[in-house]
């Protein structure tokens, strides 16, 4: 294995001085932009690698960012973290910042944080998961300590984000479903808890009422998404016994989505002919909707959309760059397929007996 190349080297390749090579790699505001971009050129070219301990002497910073992980009461983690874990980290890998894991299991959900504070291992956060009036937030600003949400906390914020309009996930569903005639549309709902799931929520019931269709009680449920869920919750719906049966049901997820079809097929409906369905569809592998029977139409935004910009908002954040600068809202993409049709003129004689 050959030398590894010193700031020495990159200093006598460009005949600068070895203060001024460190100062260019670690991005102080007094090198000029050009005599950066040489240094930075020349450190890739000889294969230069910072040494972290040194680095953080001049810069105060580690190279490291955290992420800390709430796992469930019963110590599993969503399907859809593993995605975005190995996507953030391969985005600030390419920024050559790591990622640090932990988990928390404390009912504050600020111990967490204060425990890698003290620490003093890592420049900055991801939050993921985020909740209305989120107390990790308020801990983290009164420390000026940088971060950024993958979501948002209220519809207007003063932090780093990237997160999709989930208010317009349910209004682009409700315009799509309503243009075809649907009338009775139930959502099957996320845990609200959660800011993405109540403002699907709001954002639901808000382009019902400006359609002018009344939403029953009976036609909105919340819970952690799972496919029992969909499956327990769709039965419900489709009964009858709470009055009359809805003739769409927009879903927060695929795995939800599989649950409602189960339950259609085992009440003998038919989709799209008797009962449209919509999903919100985070595009993850091992629940394609466009593998399902039928196909999903969907809302879909694929989580691996937000790694690259969480990471390089953190670490532009992190760099000095404001907040405001680094706020992104994506509204998701409707993809027609063959799980929703105009509503049924005359398919009340299809439907089950009450």
């Amino acid at each position: 294995m050959g030398q590894m190349t010193t700031l020495k080297d990159i200093s006598a390749e460009l005949g600068l001085s070895v203060a001024t090579v460190s100062r260019a790699l670690n991005g102080f505001p007094e090198v000029n932009a050009r005599t950066r971009d040489r240094v930075t050129d020349a450190a890739k070219r000889l294969g230069y690698r910072p040494n972290r301990v040194a680095q953080r002497l001049v810069t105060g910073r580690s190279g490291m960012v955290g992420m800390i992980v709430k796992l469930k009461a019963d110590m599993t983690a969503d399907q859809t973290f593993f995605d975005v874990i190995t996507g953030l980290t391969a985005a600030l890998a390419a920024r050559d910042v790591d990622l640090v894991l932990a988990v928390d299991q404390h009912a504050d959900p600020t111990v967490a944080y204060e425990r890698m504070l003290e620490r003093n291992v890592v420049d900055g956060f991801i939050l993921n998961a985020p909740v209305p009036d989120d107390a990790r937030v308020a801990f983290l600003q009164e420390r000026a300590i940088p971060f950024v949400v993958h979501g948002q906390t209220a519809t207007e914020v003063d932090y780093p984000f990237y997160g999709i309009d989930n208010r317009a996930v349910s209004a682009d569903a409700v315009g799509f479903l309503t243009a075809l005639g649907h009338r009775r549309v139930a959502l099957l709902n996320g845990d609200v808890r959660w800011s993405y799931a109540a403002d699907r929520l709001s954002g639901f019931r808000d382009a019902m009422a400006e359609a002018g269709c009344p939403v029953p009680d009976a036609f909105i449920s919340t819970e952690r998404p799972s496919e029992s869920y969909g499956y327990t919750a769709a039965l419900a719906m489709l009964s009858g016994r709470a009055g009359p049966r809805p003739t769409a049901m927009i879903c927060g997820s695929t795995l939800i989505a599989a649950g409602v079809l189960q339950a259609a097929r085992d009440l003998s409906l038919s989709v799209p002919a008797d009962l449209s369905v919509v999903a919100h569809d985070d595009a993850l592998p091992q629940l394609r909707a466009i593998a399902f029977d039928p196909a999903l139409t969907v809302t879909r935004s694929p989580l691996r959309d937000a790694c690259k910009p969480l990471a390089d908002a953190l670490i532009d954040h992190i760099g000095g760059a404001p907040a405001k600068g680094l706020q992104t809202l994506v509204r998701a993409e409707l993809i027609v397929r063959n799980s929703t049709a105009p509503v049924p003129d005359t398919g009340v004689s299809r439907w089950p007996s009450t």
